[in-house]
């Protein structure tokens, strides 16, 4: 059985080896450089740790673990354009570095590129694969429609903003498990509770990011604190917060849009009243609970049932 680390270092490995076409370097160079970016390769290693977990071989499904690691930093490639964002993972982003129309047509190569990793499997495994693998591309699509659409609103429900997450971040955790399970050759019952497994997981992992960007500890964090707050961005506190905003003293605060620190110091102060640090993380726990509950629903080999529950409780305990 293979620790997390060294199925990481394993598709890092098979990452930094893949044979990019030395021309036109302009194309290839800003893939190469987007992935060598590291990154948690959590979506890559998932798919390793299920194919393993159900008596497969890692090796057997390295081109679906590259070709969901692919897809995942094309997203973030065209994420970027969207955002004009200067920095990812510490380094210029491409769009920044290249410029928008590289940006743009290295992320389309990429996309095809994961494409074309992905279909490299038994023929017998190929349609199920592409099944999940298109499906779930179309709903993190989705999901980013849905993202761009609530900044430009302020009557986004809690239920909606649930939806969103779970198709913007949950459904490629989701998915990588799936895959992991199609190579292993499970049956659709095993395919549908890890499935289960991974969305479960990305809802407690985004839940965290939301409650970490308010009251992370900066010095672990990488960077100040409370920029969800400052831009106005829909999360599960801001949605909450305003749907018992009954005196409509935050609706106030993001009217007159005080100076940064002030205005995270008087939103916090809101969210504190309303208890919400307690409730977002009683849901994370409640979502990482689901998690390691659906593990009880598989027969997996020796150790891997320790290892899921490790991995999604260290996600919800994660500082960063």
């Amino acid at each position: 059985m293979k620790t997390q680390q060294e199925l990481t270092d394993y598709i890092n490995e098979a990452i930094a080896s893949i044979p990019y076409p030395q021309q036109p370097a302009g194309l290839y160079e800003p893939i190469a450089y987007t992935l060598s970016s590291g990154g948690k390769r959590l979506r890559p290693t998932l798919l390793l740790s299920v194919m393993e977990a159900l008596g497969g071989k890692a090796s057997d499904a390295v081109n679906q673990a590259m070709g969901i690691e692919m897809y995942h930093n094309f997203t973030l490639v065209h994420d970027d354009v969207m955002d004009n964002a200067d920095l990812r993972r510490g380094r210029p982003t491409v769009v920044h570095k290249w410029g928008r129309d590289t940006a743009i047509l290295s992320g389309d190569a990429m996309l095809t590129m994961a494409t074309q990793l992905m279909a490299r499997c038994p023929a017998d495994k190929l349609p199920d694969v592409m099944d999940v693998f298109n499906r779930t591309a179309m709903e993190v699509y989705e999901g980013q429609q849905y993202d761009m659409e609530f900044e430009q609103r302020v009557d986004v429900s809690v239920e909606e903003y649930m939806n969103m997450i779970r198709l913007k971040t949950s459904v490629l955790l989701a998915g990588a498990c799936e895959i992991g399970a199609v190579m292993a050759g499970a049956p659709a019952e095993v395919r549908r509770a890890f499935y289960d497994y991974g969305v479960s997981l990305g809802l407690a992992f985004q839940l965290r990011d939301d409650y970490l960007d308010t009251y992370g500890d900066p010095l672990i964090f990488g960077k100040e604190i409370g920029g969800d707050i400052v831009n106005g961005k829909k999360t599960w506190l801001l949605i909450t917060a305003r749907s018992e905003d009954s005196d409509g003293a935050l609706s106030r605060i993001m009217a007159a849009n005080p100076a940064p620190q002030e205005k995270i110091e008087a939103v916090r102060e809101i969210y504190d009243a309303l208890n919400l640090p307690r409730r977002i993380t009683r849901l994370i726990e409640q979502y990482t609970d689901n998690a390691v509950r659906v593990l009880d629903t598989v027969s997996l080999q020796p150790g891997w049932k320790d290892y899921f529950t490790s991995l999604a409780l260290s996600l919800n305990d994660r500082a960063l």
